[in-house]
């Protein structure tokens, strides 16, 4: 399932209050970017609500339905996709609610839009703790 905007599993209006927000920008040099961290990494708690806040800019390419960058979760042990969690994003910002994996372990995030010939390298660690 692909997505833009506010989408997916959409919590309660109780729920969203306690969402965690985790900003990042999917930048035009094909790479993730978190505020203060060298490498982007982002860790949650299993069944976790996020808000996921992503700031995309352009890179030399973007998909025909205007997205330019793509976020998908796999598991790292046999790069299996998580479900909910293939996101498309459109230049801006946009704000994604998500529930985090409810299996503990070490996920990857791959960009799915071929950006710019180093989009190979637009990826990052994603650990779920129990």
């Amino acid at each position: 399932m692909m997505a833009f905007g506010t989408a997916l599993f959409a919590a309660a209006p109780c729920a969203r209050a306690q969402e965690r927000v985790i900003e990042l920008l999917a930048d035009r040099d094909s790479r993730y970017k978190m505020s203060g961290l060298r490498t982007p990494e982002i860790t949650v708690k299993a069944g976790e609500a996020v808000l996921l806040r992503v700031t995309a800019r352009r890179g030399k390419t973007w998909n025909r339905d205007g997205s330019i960058h793509g976020f998908s979760l796999l598991l790292a042990k046999d790069r299996t996709k998580v479900e909910g969690w293939s996101l498309l994003f459109r230049p801006g910002t946009e704000e994604f609610h998500l529930v985090a994996p409810s299996e503990p372990g070490d996920y990857i995030v791959v960009c799915t839009v071929i950006c710019s010939e180093d989009h190979e390298g637009m990826n990052m660690k994603f650990t779920v703790l129990p």
